[in-house]
């Protein structure tokens, strides 16, 4: 997603007493392993933090609570002293980062804060709250999160930004999907607090969003419109009689009859009063979406669904165009061949994993590629839901850039480190499965180990990097993981966590890379080729 630029390692705000050291040079900070450490510039703490954090979920050295604090605390910082970087970075962290918690957290912070200091010039609130919400279920999300957060009274720019994107995402399709009773806030109340007037291009919406309306408020009377042609035929599916629906839908035109009644497969369970067999998936498979297909392997061949309608999943799983839509974080298609191992989805979700990679290079010469694996990248899952951690994703990127370099040294490191063998070409998966689990974080002691005359370094890991006694014996600085490799050489760090004290520092070929897509490594040939490094909305 990004190389730093190159900043000032200047304190934003410092750490806790306990975790600093004073030296003639400055103020430094140690890493929470007890490594040097080095505080980052603000913007770059902000980056590296929204780019690895999802809401809430607590990691090996911080809490949910301070993570979210710290990040509502940066972007209120920035939203008054830097609004267009602040505001950029909220939008491309929705749009091409992919995130959806964080840029909607962010832009409720950023107009709290501006609203706080009285601030002006610089992008208005308003757009910076539409620019965030790019999915029809958002506008109650950042409204119910407003509430909590602030209080039942919402500001005027926030309405109006809300209602901004009411117009550009209420469509009947959306509201089949996302107007459910689980919602917090369903499209009726939306509707009712930012008072959203119909877009002029869109006169249809207001008899939608009169229905809408009616579903929250009026269910009894709630009657679609007679011209949406979507919302009748869903509603003549939905009330047709219980002992006809199986038969609706695994008789002949099943499939293009729940198509064209936009019936999602949530729905199908509840409405035909018990699970899903064969037949029915096999009748909605065509509707369903690539994260949908995905989250459903395991369930598709506990139904024993056919190899024919099997190959069909496989070959829109695998379809590069596909996957380039559905933008799925890389690492998604390792969670399913672990949830479903069954070898008729293993090229398939190899092929797509191929595709979700496409921005990382083949890099010329030699290369040097150390993974971490020590225990606080293995404790941190990307959600309550997930069993995914951090070295899985570290294990796949770095498996990635290994295989398609044209020489590469993969290791593996944590108290101790090893080489991970690899075929050039091999496939990603196979590969992920040669890794382990290795205890502490010891950076500087596996470059130093790994290290010999390589043209450049990657570290896919948390920086969260242990002393390296070693190197202080020798004379060195006490366990900086560039100190091994010359001058001239580049050494590229992959953070995947984002904690604020970082391994080494930025500078001249010294750069930090954030996130969990593999956008970051086209920026590698541009650095390489002598251009500088640019803020990934900012151009190149």
């Amino acid at each position: 997603m990004l190389v730093a630029p190159h900043v000032s390692a200047a304190a934003a705000r410092p750490l806790p007493p306990a975790l600093l050291h004073h030296r003639l040079s400055g103020q430094e900070v140690r890493t929470y392993e007890g490594g040097p450490g080095f505080t980052r510039e603000p913007r770059e703490e902000l980056f590296l933090l929204a780019v690895a954090d999802f809401a809430g979920q607590a990691t090996y050295y911080e809490s949910g609570e301070e993570r979210d604090a710290r990040y509502v605390r940066l972007v209120g910082r920035l939203a008054v002293e830097d609004p267009d970087w602040t505001a950029g970075l909220l939008r491309w962290l929705r749009a091409e980062g992919n995130l959806r918690t964080a840029p909607l957290v962010g832009a409720a912070a950023f107009v709290r804060a501006r609203l706080e200091a009285g601030a002006c010039g610089g992008p208005s609130n308003r757009s910076v709250i539409d620019s965030v919400l790019q999915r029809a279920d958002e506008p109650g999300e950042l409204l119910a999160y407003w509430m909590s957060a602030y209080g039942r009274r919402v500001p005027q720019p926030v309405r109006r930004g809300i209602a901004d994107a009411v117009r550009r995402l209420y469509t009947s399709r959306s509201l089949l999907k996302y107007d459910t009773a689980s919602k917090d806030l369903r499209f009726g109340d939306v509707l009712n607090l930012v008072h959203a007037a119909p877009a002029p291009d869109k006169p249809w919406q207001g008899d939608l969003f009169r229905y809408a309306l009616d579903r929250r408020h009026h269910p009894e009377r709630a009657v679609p419109p007679a011209s949406d042609r979507l919302l009748t035929a869903h509603q003549q599916l939905v009330d047709s009689p219980a002992g006809e629906r199986r038969a609706l839908v695994t008789g002949p035109g099943g499939a293009e009859r729940l198509a064209a009644a936009g019936m999602t497969w949530e729905a199908l369970a509840g409405w035909l009063g018990g699970p899903l067999d064969a037949p029915v998936w096999e009748a909605v498979i065509p509707a369903m979406g690539p994260m949908a297909l995905l989250r459903n392997l395991r369930n598709f061949d506990r139904a024993g669904v056919s190899d024919e309608a099997a190959a069909r999943v496989a070959a829109r799983l695998s379809d590069e165009a596909e996957v380039a839509r559905s933008r799925q974080f890389p690492f998604r298609y390792l969670a399913a061949r672990r949830h479903a191992p069954a070898e008729r989805w293993a090229e398939a979700l190899e092929r797509a994993l191929h595709h979700s990679l496409a921005h990382v290079p083949a890099l010329p010469g030699r290369s040097l590629i150390l993974v971490d694996r020590s225990d606080s990248m293995f404790f941190d899952t990307f959600s309550e839901r997930s069993e995914l951690t951090r070295a899985d994703a570290a294990a796949v990127f770095g498996a990635a850039l290994a295989v398609r370099a044209e020489h590469a040294d993969l290791v593996e490191f944590g108290w101790s480190s090893a080489e991970v063998p690899f075929g050039r070409g091999e496939g990603v998966l196979d590969v992920v499965k040669r890794f382990h689990r290795l205890g502490g974080t010891h950076t500087t002691k596996a470059v130093r180990t790994h290290y010999r005359e390589h043209d450049r370094v990657l570290i896919v890991t948390d920086e969260q990097s242990a002393p390296d006694v070693t190197g202080r014996r020798s004379g060195g600085r006490d366990g900086v993981p560039s100190d091994p490799v010359p001058a001239g050489i580049p050494v590229y760090t992959w953070n995947l966590a984002g904690y604020r004290p970082a391994h080494g520092p930025t500078g001249p070929d010294r750069h930090t890379f954030g996130g969990l897509t593999d956008a970051a490594f086209r920026m590698v040939g541009l650095i390489e080729a002598g251009r500088e490094a640019a803020w990934p909305w900012c151009g190149e």
